[in-house]
């Protein structure tokens, strides 16, 4: 069995699979301050729900954007598995070329999405992550990663406008039913979610239109199923592609 471990700013995916098949997946808050004793703890739990141990797991393959966790997560899977974790950054064969000013700078999962998409649903294509950022990222018809756009995901907005704005109450990120709100709560979710799919939507077809070639658009992260009914010009919900990247990944490299 394969574990795969994406560590996001805000959230964790892992995912368990057995060859193909995807057995266990669960997602959990990111936590900078776990130690990789904790973390052991933490991941033996989640796989003990599913009847599986680590003597089960034969390789972890780990994407991290929080490089304090990127180590206790190194540590944790060295020592859980007695071998040092497959981890996405420099050395590690992408198969796709990757068309970017500086490949050091674009983030683990961002290329990690970029695999995955090509293999399910080919170049080009366009993926969008919402998570704690917006991120848009872009494969050409050639099949390169050619960059993309990040921008603040939905509940990052809602945190600053609701720490900035005295008056304005948290609510609840529901879709609206309209977008003229009736009362203070509509009219936040209309901005925020309706806002945020207007951004969405402006932007894919700005890239569209500099690609000069029609591809699909596909959605992932934890509020792709919210948000992905809001937007005109998303095509597909896959809320496992980053872990299916990870897999795609480790059978190249292993």
């Amino acid at each position: 069995m394969i574990l795969g471990i994406d560590v996001g700013n805000t959230q964790t995916v892992l995912g368990l699979f057995s060859g193909d098949e995807l057995d266990g997946h669960w997602r959990i808050a990111t936590d900078a301050s776990m130690t990789a004793d904790e973390l052991r703890v933490k991941v033996a739990g989640l796989l003990e729900l599913e009847g599986v141990a680590f003597a089960d797991v034969e390789r972890v393959v780990l994407s991290s954007v929080v490089p304090a966790l990127t180590d206790q997560y190194e540590v944790m899977a060295s020592r859980a598995t007695g071998k040092p974790p497959m981890v996405v950054g420099p050395g590690i064969k992408t198969g796709i070329p990757i068309r970017y000013d500086d490949p050091r700078e674009v983030g683990a999962d961002r290329i990690v999405n970029a695999v995955a998409a090509i293999e399910a649903y080919g170049a080009p294509v366009i993926v969008v992550d919402f998570g704690t950022a917006t991120t848009f990222d872009v494969v050409d018809p050639s099949g390169a990663y050619i960059g993309g756009a990040i921008a603040p995901g939905v509940e990052t907005s809602a945190e600053a406008l609701f720490a900035r704005a005295a008056r304005l109450a948290k609510v609840d990120l529901e879709p609206p039913s309209r977008a003229i709100g009736r009362n203070t709560t509509e009219s936040v979710q209309a901005g925020l979610l309706l806002g945020e799919a207007a951004m969405v939507d402006g932007l894919v077809r700005r890239i569209q239109q500099e690609l000069e070639a029609p591809c699909r658009v596909v959605a992932t992260g934890g509020l792709a199923a919210r948000m992905a009914p809001l937007c005109e010009t998303i095509d597909a919900v896959d809320p496992d592609l980053t872990l299916r990247g990870l897999l795609v990944l480790y059978r190249r490299n292993a």
